[in-house]
């Protein structure tokens, strides 16, 4: 490696808008986020998943003449 030209690496505490904080490596000095892992609803399980305005039965009623023609 080529002395002077790479960037000071610190020891840092990443800190999330929750609250949560993991200690990590990086060349910034500071890192703060809005989410993450311990925060976020696919990671804690309390993901919901809802069909918004309906668009399996949207789907079926489109889709519904070609699924007829299919079964004849």
């Amino acid at each position: 490696m080529k002395e002077g030209i790479h960037p000071k690496y610190h020891k840092i505490v990443a800190k999330c808008a929750c609250g949560n904080e993991i200690e990590m490596g990086s060349v910034d000095p500071e890192i703060t986020t809005e989410i993450c892992s311990a925060c976020h609803p696919f990671f804690t399980g309390k993901q919901k998943l809802i069909d918004t305005a309906g668009r399996i039965d949207k789907f079926k009623k489109k889709y519904a003449k070609h699924f007829q023609q299919q079964e004849q």
